[in-house]
């Protein structure tokens, strides 16, 4: 999809808001039609060659009538303008976000944070000031198409100097096309830099302090910046000497217009009214060789923003990126295209062959057996990743997966649970085939609990339900079962403490066990657990598995873990050795057979570890 149907797909998202927003606009420039007939009739009338009845108190009476009208006009336009570009803002940044959510976990954003803040932010204003300029545009037609007529009707010859600077206007903005894209992505990318670095400097306060490296990230961030204001200058340079260009064509018509007018009165053939209608439609003629040239840039502009909006999809059909979709404002139309993703969302799906091989949809049962076949991932970068897995999930069991470090241990959680893509395998809930991993391995289905958990800076009640409603004692639970209740009770505002940016003011067992205490929750019938357990005492990971095993009751459990107490509660051991599966079965059955297991067992436990 290139800019022009970018464009085009964007106008047709609600026509209905886009076209009042270019009526009420056309309106606007319409108004100001009246004004110039009255000030011609009235100077035809000074000079003897017309009758105005009206004498000037009736003129500024029309005037001033035609001026408020005019402001109301322009008050509605901007309601119109207002929501329409709202509207189209925020369809770029939800199916973008949208996209985002719905990617492998590695594959999330494409770049560094701070510059998906930019392409969130500036790239969407962009496009937004684009689709705007043109509704200006455009609403200048109608105006001039009819004051052309009455100005060709009087003098062909005026009428076609008037737009002399509409054609040196658009080769000036086709000549700097090359200029505006180059210093627009210059200073795009510049952008990025600068929030990109802010947002590590934020991240990385504490490794800062303890490098002392305060003053050379300083003066990166300074550096940076610098080039931003370089790139910055340059491109408002070269837009607002395209827009001085576009403003004083109007004074390039007014000279044209008086030197020729004055030979034409001086013959009698051109009333001082003509001269006066010439004068004052001319402001507004221009103002459609501004808004031409405006747009122009503005367009220009809109295809750099675009070629950086299409790179945070990717590789995925740049119309993602202009699907319809509900964003919050007004009714919510109920179609068939709405239920589709609402139960895709609310109610995950399974596959299975039909008759005629074709995939059939069917809502989610309870687990019985999960089972994943042949699977394979490599990371891109270095090839390393997981080949050939499989593994069966009884309803019930608790399987352990443990290894080296580098073993797959992560990797093989993620594309199980679809956060990395897979590139060979299936996998099968109840004998059918989940067709896409990511949609389905949610609650009710499954809760994930990540090597690394993340925090919010918000309180401690809202990092465990994320959204969700608190109902009955599911919050008392899942932090008995997380053995956090103790440390609930010894914060000093409990569940409502404050627990700071990733979640600083608590310790690493208690930052665990909340991310713990947040997929415990969800009551789910899958718990997949990677590593949880790194950063707790032997005791307080003991009672963690006997208290899940005690309420849990017939939940099933796929845990990454290197310590005995997990491996001594598993009904199945899975040991990975460069990606693949060495050995399984019970500990007992490991112990005996398994040299690696062993060396887990009995050996320095820092050896193993992450995936």
């Amino acid at each position: 999809m290139n800019t022009r149907h970018f464009f085009w797909r964007l106008l047709l998202y609600r026509p209905a808001y886009y076209f009042a927003n270019l009526f009420s606009w056309m309106v606007i420039h319409m108004v100001p039609l009246l004004p110039g007939l009255i000030t011609k009739a009235f100077f035809d009338d000074l000079e003897g060659s017309a009758d105005f009845p009206y004498g000037v108190e009736g003129l500024m009476a029309l005037f001033v009538g035609v001026a408020l009208a005019r402001i109301i006009l322009i008050a509605v336009g901007c309601w119109t303008d207002g929501g329409y570009r709202f509207r189209v803002s925020m369809l770029l940044r939800r199916n973008m976000l949208a996209h985002v959510l719905k990617e492998p976990g590695a594959k999330a954003i494409p770049c560094s944070p701070g510059e998906a803040i930019s392409n969130f932010r500036d790239d969407v204003d962009q496009t937004e000031e684009a689709m705007s300029w043109s509704v200006d545009m455009f609403g200048l037609i109608g105006f001039v198409a009819v004051s052309s007529y009455i100005l060709i009707s009087i003098d062909a010859q005026l009428t076609f100097f008037v737009f002399v600077p509409l054609i040196l206007v658009v080769t000036a903005a086709q000549i700097a096309t090359a200029r505006i894209q180059k210093y627009r992505a210059a200073s795009r990318a510049a952008t990025a830099k600068v929030t990109g670095s802010i947002s590590e400097m934020f991240a990385n306060v504490q490794a800062i302090q303890v490098a002392g490296a305060e003053g050379r990230i300083v003066r990166r961030f300074e550096r940076l910046s610098d080039e931003r204001r370089k790139m910055m200058v340059k491109d408002k340079l070269i837009t607002e000497s395209l827009s001085s260009v576009f403003t004083n064509s109007v004074n390039l018509g007014t000279g044209l217009i008086l030197v020729l007018a004055g030979y034409k009165m001086r013959s009698g053939s051109f009333s001082v009214g003509d001269l006066s209608l010439f004068i004052y439609y001319l402001t507004f003629v221009t103002q459609l060789i501004s808004n031409v040239g405006n747009f122009m840039t503005f367009y220009k502009q809109m295809a750099i923003s675009f070629t950086r909006l299409k790179q945070m999809l990717q590789g995925a059909p740049a119309k993602l990126l202009t699907l319809p979709a509900y964003i919050g404002i007004g009714k919510r139309k109920e179609t068939d295209a709405d239920h589709t993703e609402q139960a895709s969302l609310t109610r995950p799906v399974v596959s299975s062959s039909g008759p005629s091989g074709a995939s059939i949809s069917l809502p989610a049962e309870p687990l019985r057996l999960l089972e994943a076949n042949g699977l394979t991932y490599r990371y891109p970068e270095t090839g390393r990743g997981i080949e050939n897995i499989s593994l069966r999930l009884p309803r019930g069991s608790f399987t352990v997966v443990t290894g080296m470090i580098g073993s797959g241990k992560t990797t093989l959680l993620r594309a199980l649970l679809g956060l990395l893509p897979a590139e060979a395998g299936e996998i099968r809930w109840n004998g059918r085939h989940v067709r896409t991993p990511a949609d389905f391995f949610v609650p009710p289905q499954s809760a994930y609990t990540a090597q690394i958990p993340r925090l919010y800076s918000d309180k401690l009640r809202n990092n465990i339900l994320l959204g969700l409603p608190e109902t009955g004692d599911s919050l008392t639970q899942a932090l008995h079962v997380a053995v956090m209740e103790d440390d609930v009770a010894h914060l000093a505002h409990g569940l409502d403490t404050m627990v700071g940016p990733r979640g600083v003011k608590l310790s690493g067992g208690q930052v665990q066990r909340t991310a713990a205490a947040r997929m415990l929750v969800r009551e789910a019938q899958l718990y997949v657990f990677d590593d949880l357990s790194s950063a707790l005492d032997v005791e307080t990971e003991r009672k963690l598995w006997e208290r899940l095993f005690q309420t849990r009751g017939q939940a099933t459990c796929l845990v990454v873990s290197h310590r005995k107490a997990a491996l001594s509660h598993a009904d199945h051991i899975i040991v990975l050795k460069d990606g693949t599966i060495e050995a399984e079965g019970t500990a007992e059955q490991l112990l005996a057979s398994s040299a690696s297991f062993r060396q887990l067992w009995y050996g320095d436990e820092s050896q193993a570890g992450g995936a």
